[in-house]
């Protein structure tokens, strides 16, 4: 293993670092919008929401009030989208990847609630709606990107 690619590097920790600012811009703005926008902004919290009662029920494990469902849906989100946003990666390619990891996030956004039993109105119920949900994963995506390559430009 090269010391480039080695975890002692830094290559994976600034890889989270982008991935984590990808994930914190998607949350931003889905949490702004779905306040000033109610009637067609997309609804991921609820659609988390839905996907950790579904899965504290098939554990048989106590129900959280509904704040504290919030929180650790806000949370998992975070988390989730940072790891995910992090295969952007640091190199030179970031900026397709994370366009392909943005547009692939937003469309299964759409695409897969309704197939996983979490409902479909959340991100589906207008054209508005699905529009919104696959440009703001694709924003997250693009942000780790920016940040990726603003880091590698840096680094020079």
């Amino acid at each position: 293993m090269t010391s480039s690619s080695s975890f002692g590097s830094g290559t994976v920790w600034r890889a989270l670092g982008n991935g984590f600012a990808g994930a914190v811009a998607l949350t931003l703005v889905h949490e702004t919008v779905r306040r000033l926008r109610p009637h067609d902004a997309p609804l991921m919290d609820v659609l988390g929401m839905r996907g950790l009662r579904k899965l504290l029920g098939k554990a048989d494990a106590p129900q959280p009030d509904e704040p504290t469902a919030y929180a650790l849906t806000l949370a998992g989100d975070l988390l989730s989208n940072g790891f995910y946003y992090s295969l952007v990666g640091t190199g030179r390619h970031a900026w397709a990847r994370g366009a392909a990891l943005g547009l692939a996030a937003g469309v299964g956004g759409v695409v897969l609630p309704g197939p996983l039993g979490l409902g479909e109105a959340p991100s589906n119920r207008t054209p508005q709606t699905k529009a919104m949900t696959v440009a703001w994963y694709l924003l997250g995506g693009l942000v780790a990107a920016g940040v990726a390559r603003a880091g590698a430009k840096k680094a020079k």
